[in-house]
């Protein structure tokens, strides 16, 4: 993406040890191309990445979760790997951050096991979305109408299965977030 579509937009990356490293470092390298300014936000100074069930790259954090103040982010990224969200969706000031984000209507993508931090805060129910396939159980008990489709954009919400669905999730991910890029511009 050559122009800077996201430029003032200042997005929270939620995570924890156990991120699926390819679903956090490609969606934000997106959103950094496009002009966003991303900040990871973890409950520990630094996390490891997974790469399925291998661990690979470690990650400084940014900010500590317990200093994120939802207010001052237009948007959030959710990268998955299953104990990456399995933990995550257990932090309850994680689940305040979503709701709060959520409940200004400032939009959250999250890709494969990341939605179960958006079940866990009890924000799925009459939304569609999709995730990795272990989850559609969780998603329509919760309330939530669960496809399994490469990607889908409901409301304030953009949602992929797994890592190939990186492109269209960027795509989609992008379009979304330059939305609240007027938002952005009056702060």
């Amino acid at each position: 993406m050559n122009d800077l579509v996201l430029k003032g937009v200042r997005v929270a990356i939620l995570a924890m040890d156990g991120v699926e490293r390819v679903e956090l470092t490609l969606p934000r390298l997106a959103l950094e191309e496009a002009g966003a300014d991303t900040v990871l936000i973890a409950p520990k100074p630094q996390i490891q990445s997974m790469k399925h069930d291998e661990k690979d790259e470690r990650f400084a954090v940014d900010m500590a979760l317990k200093d994120a103040n939802p207010e001052e982010f237009d948007a959030v990224l959710l990268p998955g790997g299953a104990l990456n969200a399995d933990k995550l969706r257990m932090e309850m000031q994680a689940r305040e951050f979503v709701q709060q984000i959520d409940s200004a209507g400032k939009p959250i993508a999250a890709i494969c096991h990341a939605p179960w931090l958006l079940v866990s805060a009890k924000l799925v129910e009459g939304r569609r979305l999709t995730s990795y396939y272990t989850l559609q159980d969780d998603i329509r008990c919760a309330g939530g109408q669960w496809e399994d489709t490469e990607v889908i954009v409901d409301r304030n919400w953009v949602t992929s299965r797994k890592p190939d669905d990186i492109p269209a999730f960027n795509r989609e991910m992008r379009t979304l977030f330059a939305k609240t890029r007027s938002r952005a511009e009056t702060r």
